[in-house]
């Protein structure tokens, strides 16, 4: 398992948040991997600044099915620490 520390549009985190969107599409340059831990850290574009708010989800699927070259689906849940 691999902890990333990733940049979530506020758009994006809300949603993220409520259970309503269980999924990330990424740049997979890090080479995600079933079982890492994503924290998604909110930042405002317009400020340039991140908020202060954070979520933490478990990837439990990962797919490039019909992405841009170089890009993955990331299933996700809440991550409960053991």
């Amino acid at each position: 398992m691999i902890d990333h520390k990733l940049k979530i549009l506020p758009e994006y985190f809300m949603p993220q948040i409520e259970g309503i969107k269980n999924f990330e599409i990424r740049k997979n340059d890090r080479k995600y991997q079933i079982g890492d831990v994503l924290e998604l850290k909110e930042f405002n574009p317009k400020t340039q600044v991140f908020t202060g708010r954070k979520a933490f989800v478990e990837v439990t699927y990962k797919t490039n099915y019909m992405q841009k070259p170089g890009y993955v689906v990331l299933g996700t849940k809440p991550y409960k620490k053991n």
